[in-house]
């Protein structure tokens, strides 16, 4: 199977070099596996430049990227940039025209494209994911669903493949995608290769969520969510939010699900969430006393949340 790694200049360090590990553990472990060990990975490191400098600075030298005209399937790694909207600037501008035309002639071939974090902002910037699901950096959803209004963003999911496009999570979610390429080869290396580097099955980003990170990018949003934490104790009406806010329910339901990508009632839980969380890490106060403290009678309803959420129960979180 032919992986072409197609390496642009401000490549994310870390990206590049954990699906480069991954790729090329699962070539010395394959032969672990009972049986006919699966076929190796051609691993192709590929430009639009034959040199280009990572995000730090570090040289990497590259094949043409004609070389990735026959892969199996190319794997793009990261940018380096953080800032929303010099992220849009960046996968927009002239010096990425050659990269973006890479990803749609590979598009047009029907070869598997494979991405992560803001790798995922070139896809979308070069019509590769018009019409598909896929996630991102949770942080930058907001941002992401502004701009590629075409694109389904399910930023909770780790890892997502839609039609042969599969995108991956923030930063170090690069080891998760590099480990669904290898599970489309042979679920069985993948999971050797998982257990070999260590790496724990994490199907969802929402564990790492920061609600007020998601709000800040709307005004309403953001003072909607101030409006909850300020009574996070007391039963809310999305309602009287709105009346409180000067806007209409209405306003209010649809500016809180285009900017974070839930409704407002799901946004309230998962403030929630948070809090009660932190409350179970740095108090001593039984669950009791924690689901009144958050908004609930009993603890039922907060238990239930944090296995949704958290995917853990209230005591794994004692401190």
């Amino acid at each position: 199977m032919k992986a072409a790694v197609l390496v642009l200049d401000g490549a994310f360090d870390s990206g590049l070099s954990g699906i480069l590990d991954v790729l090329h553990s699962a070539n010395a472990l394959r032969g672990h596996l009972d049986g006919a060990p699966p076929p190796r990975f051609d691993i192709r490191t590929v430009g639009v430049r034959r040199r280009v400098r990572t995000g730090l600075g570090h040289r990497v030298d590259t094949e043409s990227a004609t070389e990735a005209e026959d892969a199996d399937i190319l794997v793009v790694p990261a940018l380096m940039e953080r800032r929303p909207e010099a992220l849009l600037d960046l996968v927009a501008s002239p010096g990425q025209r050659a990269a973006r035309r890479v990803l749609a002639e590979a598009r047009e071939r029907r070869t598997p494209l494979a991405t992560s974090c803001t790798g995922t902002f070139l896809l979308a910037e070069s019509g590769v994911l018009d019409g598909l699901r896929a996630t991102t950096s949770w942080w930058l959803a907001p941002v992401f669903r502004e701009r590629y209004r075409r694109v389904t963003v399910d930023e909770s999911r780790m890892v997502t493949t839609s039609d042969g496009v599969t995108t991956a999570g923030a930063a170090f979610g690069h080891l998760d995608l590099a480990l669904a390429v290898v599970r489309t080869h042979s679920p069985a290396l993948a999971d050797l290769v998982r257990r070999y580097l260590v790496v724990d099955d994490r199907a969802s980003q929402a564990v790492y969520t920061i609600p007020s990170e998601l709000a800040r990018h709307d005004p309403l949003v953001s003072a909607f969510e101030q409006w909850v934490r300020a009574r996070i104790g007391e039963p809310l009406s999305i309602a009287e939010a709105a009346r409180a806010l000067g806007v209409s329910e209405r306003t209010l339901q649809r500016t809180v699900t285009r900017t974070v990508g839930r409704s407002p009632i799901r946004l309230v839980q998962d403030l929630r969430v948070e809090q009660a969380e932190h409350l179970l890490r740095t108090t001593s106060l039984p669950l009791a006393a924690v689901a009144r403290r958050v908004g609930y009678e009993g603890p039922g309803p907060l238990r239930a949340l944090l296995r949704d959420r958290r995917g853990v129960g209230a005591r794994s979180l004692r401190v």
